[in-house]
This record gives structure tokens, C-alpha cells and sequence, in this order.
């Protein structure tokens, strides 16, 4: 099992219990990829950005630590494609 961090974009005028409901579908996408999630935080509150992004100017970023097999990396990625709600997302392997 490979160590993997996703960073997930919300739009940071969205109330929080929204944003909670975006990270806990994240989180049971995880799962359901055949995943493990480590660690769930909420990197930075509220960031401007350069550019606007499905008409949102402020967004919040989260980070989720998992371990998951190769494998299950592409249909997670599917997975968080699809909900539109999630603005960007990153997937990157983190070093051993």
C-alpha cells in the first residue's frame, strides 16, 4: 500500500456544514475505492485566488492523508471528478 495526500478545493462561501458534507463524501469515496484514510484537516480557511473557478473567487482547501493500493488511484479519482461541488482536486504519492 502506497501513502498517498489528496487536496481537495471547495468554495469557501459555502457554509460549513456544507463543506463537511463535500469532505465526508470525499472520505467515503476513499473507502469505497478500497482505500484507507489516515488523516483529514483543513489545510487553509479561506484563500484568494488568482483566477475564478466555476464563479468562486475564495476557496478552502483540505487535506486527506490515505494509503491506498495503485490500483484503487484511478477510480477514486473518478470518483472526486464527478462531484461537482469539489472544485479542484490533487492527488500526489508522498515520499517514503
Amino acid at each position: 500500500m502506497n501513502k498517498y495526500e489528496l487536496a481537495v478545493v471547495v468554495d469557501a462561501a459555502l457554509p460549513q456544514e456544507q463543506k463537511d458534507s463535500i469532505v465526508k463524501e470525499a472520505s467515503e469515496a476513499i473507502t469505497k475505492s478500497g482505500a484507507k484514510l489516515i488523516n483529514s484537516q483543513v489545510w487553509i480557511e479561506k484563500h484568494k485566488f488568482s483566477f475564478r473557478m466555476n464563479k468562486c473567487w475564495e476557496g478552502t482547501y483540505y487535506l486527506l492523508n490515505l494509503e491506498s493500493p495503485t490500483s484503487a488511484v484511478l477510480p477514486l479519482q473518478k470518483i472526486l471528478r464527478v462531484n461537482e461541488r469539489i472544485l479542484r482536486f490533487l492527488m500526489v504519492r508522498a515520499a517514503a
